[in-house]
Order: structure tokens, then sequence, then C-alpha cells
């Protein structure tokens, strides 16, 4: 086997040879002649060496090229070459192109399976070839996993596909054992919200693996549609899944059943129904929505009543009843002003147009409804043959007829993620492993740095996802976090990732410092991530770049931690056709 890699390495172009000065982290190319004019920054590369009397390969990205001509550099020539422009006996014909290679993986040839990872623990000596790395390359060194193998995309500036891994998070051959937490980072256009859409389908494959995606701006909903694909790569990403077995169900705001009289009493708080009341936000509305709630509760009234008219005109008598409302208005001249306005009301409009749209959230009989619980218990069910994926849609555009905001998508969110941590723990409390994965997408807004004190709603959301951040990955719980920046999502949550995905945009400022502190000193890693062009720079949607640079376990190539460069594919056809799918009948 180790002579069949040795031929189809012999049959690649070679780029150049190892030269000096070289270490274990990093090494020269000395580019040859034949290769100087060709594109090499970003390039795979591969060289042949001899470990412990052990055939080993090595293979890497180069970062950097730079060219040297020390006669260029003498003062006299350089007077000489201001005056002719180039001195035809040393300018091109003495130049010399040095390359700097960041090595990401190592494998000994032997083992059970052909080839096994190791570590370069010498510097092989100048003149060793350096190959250039192809498909043909690739397969062969990776055959034994070529099952467990996903393509997001080819080599950087290259064209060989680069070849990734997505392990379910429970045990056995295609499982990593544990959660793993991963971000997606680059502004708006740079591919990040595709690139996740890709990995969504790779995570697919998996029957014992669920997935959730908490969607607020409604973007993963629509693909998930029959060939419901949206945005220019249009990935059907609904119909790629069911494919794979899965079945995609889309909950949005108008069929998710909210289901705690604590939500109910926060929701009716943020609402215009006391305001029309004369009674503006602060101590005394908090004061009378709980009044009102615990009254309601002693009464018997379900949560999934309140959209009754019986149960309004209970709360009209409650909040008529002058004993009710001393507990929240201390002075006579306060009441007298909140039952004038009470008196002067249409009951009619104020169930329809004010009390309504917070009911419906609590109403139990709409179509297709289910509670949170129930969603979650549906989505987690271990005992299912193919898990599911659930995509809760909690978009503006859903939420016609009922009462919906920033602060009430928040407070659902917490109720969400509190509902699975709960579920979590007592997945793990029974021994078993909840194999999941989340998706939440808009992650800057739900958990940033910093917020505004007075808003609980969102600190309770950033609390529940730092917590869970820290804690789920044992129960077999994993985040994925869309973001548009760096530097503004919460420190704590980037400390736990082991996956990242930078694409374009965090190149300047901020960003670029937090960058730099997550890749730590990588150099010329990060000075190759600073040539990703704008996507939208380019002349026609069919050659714009998606690149991304990648960090973490996601390969079988950077075991090492170096970074790896990907450009993304941007045709669904490539992306399709890489990975084997097929969409036919």
């Amino acid at each position: 086997m180790t002579d069949k890699l040795g031929q189809i390495v012999a049959r690649t172009e070679r780029l150049g040879v190892v030269g000096s000065p070289s270490s274990t982290a990093q090494l020269a190319l000395d580019v040859l002649g034949t290769a100087v004019g060709r594109k090499l920054v970003g390039e795979l590369a591969l060289f042949r060496f001899n470990q412990d009397a052990t055939p080993h390969f090595a293979l890497g990205q180069i970062t950097e090229v730079q060219l040297r001509n020390i006669w260029h550099e003498d003062p006299t020539m350089r007077s000489l070459i201001r005056q002719r422009g180039r001195v035809d006996a040393v300018s091109e014909r003495q130049d010399t192109h040095l390359g700097q290679m960041v090595l990401s993986a190592v494998f000994k040839a032997g083992g059970a399976h052909g080839y096994e990872p190791s570590i370069l623990g010498t510097v092989p000596s100048t003149g060793t070839p350096i190959h250039i790395v192809t498909d043909e390359v690739l397969e062969e060194l990776l055959r034994p996993y070529r099952e467990q193998i996903f393509y997001l995309g080819h080599v950087y500036g290259s064209t060989p596909k680069l070849p990734l891994w997505f392990k379910h998070f429970g045990r056995g051959p295609d499982g990593a054992g544990e959660a793993y937490h991963m971000g997606i980072f680059g502004k708006t256009g740079s591919g990040k919200s595709v690139l996740a859409k890709m990995i969504l389908t790779a995570y697919a494959r998996y029957p014992q693996m669920a997935l959730l995606v908490i969607d607020p701006q409604g973007e993963f909903s629509k693909d998930m549609k029959p060939e419901g694909a949206s945005g220019e790569f249009a990935l059907p990403v609904g119909d790629v899944v069911r494919r794979f077995g899965k079945t995609p169900v889309v909950l949005t705001v108008r069929n998710l059943v909210l289901d705690r009289w604590e939500l109910f009493e926060e929701i009716l708080y943020e609402s215009r129904f006391f305001e029309r009341l004369t009674m503006p936000k602060g101590e005394n509305r908090q004061a009378a929505c709980s009044i009102l709630v615990e009254k309601l509760q002693k009464a018997k009234i379900k949560l999934t009543d309140l959209y009754q008219r019986a149960a309004f005109d209970k709360v009209w008598s409650i909040l008529l009843d002058e004993k009710t409302q001393k507990v929240f208005y201390r002075t006579e001249t306060s009441r007298t002003r909140f039952s004038d306005a009470m008196a002067e009301a249409d009951v009619d409009e104020f169930f329809g147009e004010l009390w309504g749209p917070v009911a419906e959230l609590f109403r139990e009989d709409r179509p297709k409804a289910k509670s949170i619980d129930k969603a979650l218990a549906w989505l987690l069910a271990a005992e299912a043959d193919n898990r599911p994926i659930l995509v809760v849609d909690l978009s503006k555009e859903q939420s016609a007829g009922l009462f919906w905001n920033d602060r009430i998508q928040s407070l659902v969110i917490k109720r969400l993620l509190d509902g699975l941590s709960q579920t979590a723990e007592r997945f793990y409390k029974d021994g078993e492993n909840l194999n999941t994965l989340v998706i939440i997408d808009e992650a800057h807004r739900l958990a940033p740095r910093e917020l505004p004190r007075e808003d609980d709603a969102a600190h309770g959301v950033r609390s529940v996802l730092i917590d869970a951040a820290r804690t789920t990955r044992k129960y077999g719980l994993g985040w994925m976090f869309i973001s548009q920046t760096l530097s503004s999502l919460h420190q704590e949550i980037l400390q736990q990732f082991r996956i990242f995905f930078f694409g374009f945009g965090l190149g300047l400022g901020q960003e670029f410092q937090s960058l730099r502190q997550l890749v730590g000193s990588s150099g010329t890693a990060l000075d190759l991530y600073q040539l990703f062009r704008d996507p939208h720079s380019a002349f026609d949607v069919a050659s714009r770049q998606y690149s991304f640079m990648t960090i973490g376990p996601v390969s079988p190539l950077s075991f090492s931690g170096t970074p790896l460069f990907l450009n993304a594919f941007n045709r669904k056809e490539d992306f399709l056709r890489a990975n084997g799918i097929s969409l036919g009948t």
C-alpha cells in the first residue's frame, strides 16, 4: 500500500525541495524553477521521509512565498538597476523563491488501516522533494476512512477537495464519543449560513443523531420545504435530509404553544394591554400582572384556555375589583383613573386586539400545534429509528395576529434552552447520550459580550447559553453558533469551542485582534487569512469565492491543530456530486 501511494506521489508535480532553515513546526520550501510561475500560496503539499526506519508522509499548506535576489540587494547593483531597470546577468536569473509550509498532518505507513497518525519528530534533509497534493493522493491516503469523509469545498485556491469529517456525538466507528461545540464567523455575505447548512447535512447522515435549529430570522425554515431553497447557493437542505431518511419539521410561532404561567406574566407585561388602561411599565404594572396570574390560577382557569371569552371576562372582573386594585395602586387618585379607563374601554376591542394576540400564544388547539415540552420530547426520543430535525422559526414574519417582538422572542428562546438543558441532564442521569446538535443563527444577538442592564430577557438567554456551553458537552449535546462578529460574542462561549470556521470580514481592528487570540502565533496563517477576497467583489455570482480558515479536529489532515484553508462550494451541483448525494427518484 505504501508503494502504491509512493507511485501516485511520484506522478504528481514537484513544487520544490526542503530548504534551510526548517523546523518541525514550519518548513522552508525552495521552489523549483519549473514551479515559480504557478500559484503556490494555499496549495496543499506533501513529502515523504523516513523516521524510525518507517516511511512517513507529511502534508501541509503553503502559506507564504518570498522572493530573494542578493545581487539586487547590493547598493551598487541597485544604483545600476535604477538607471537600466534590470541587469540581464542577475535579474530574474539569480532570483530564489522561498516558501513557508505549515504542516497540518503526518501519517506513518503501517498499522491496521494502512496509515496512522504520527508526528514530525525530526526535520527531513534538505533536498527532500515536495510534491503537490491531488485528489488521487488524498483518496489513497484516506482510503480506510472514505465513508466518514465529507466535503465542503476545495483546498484554498487549488483544485483538490479538502477532506473533512463530522462525527456524531455517540460511540462507535463513526462517533466522536463526546459532543463538540463549534462556531462559524464572518460578515454578511461571507457564506457562513450556506456553510452551516452544508454541515447540517453532514450530521444528518447519522440516524442516531437529532438536530435542533433555533432560527430567529427564518432562513433555515425556508430551506426545509420541498424545493424551497433560498439564496444564491440554493442548497435544498430539506430534500437532502429527507434523502438521508430524516424528517424535518418546522415549528413557527403560529404552532409553537407556550406552556408556562411565568411566560404569560412577562408577555402580558410587555403587551399594550395595561398601557391602554393608563398603566405605564414599572412596578405597578408588574404587580398587576402578578396578582392577575395568581387569581386566574386560583380560579382554576387553564393557561391553554386564556383565549376564550369566558377567561377574559374573568380577567376583566378581577381588574374591576377594588381590593385587587389596591394591591397595585395605593393612592385613590390612581385607582380612580384606572377605574375610569376601564369604564370607558371597549371590552370587545380589548378582547380582540389586546388580549387575544397574547392569549393565542398559549392556545393548544391551533393547527399542528406542539408545546415546547412535547416538541423537545419528540425530537430527543432515543428509540426513534432515524431521529428527526426540528427547526423553530421565531421570525416576525410568522407572527401575524400574535403579539410578538424581540423581547418575546428572547423569552421563548430562553424557554426552549431551559427545556433542552433539563432534558439533557435527565438523559445524562439515566446514563444516555443525547447525541444532539443545536444550531443557533444570529448568535451575536443572543449571547453578546455587552447588554443593557435593563434587558432582563436578553440577559436570561445569554446566561443559559453560557451555562450550556460549559456543561452540556458531557451530555452529548453540542452547539453550533453562527455569528457575524467574533469580538462581540461572549468570551465564555468562545473558550468552549473545539471547531472554528472563519470566513471573510474578520481581518481588521477588534475582530482581527480576537482572531489572533484564538489562532495563536500562526503568523503566516493569519497573513493568508487576510488575503481572503470579499465574495461580493467578484464580477459575477458564478465566480464568487467563499473562503474559510478552519481550526480544530474537523479534518483528518488537521490533527496537529494548525489552521486549514478552503474555498467552499459555490454551486449546489458540486456539493452534491462531491458527497455522492443524489436527489433523483
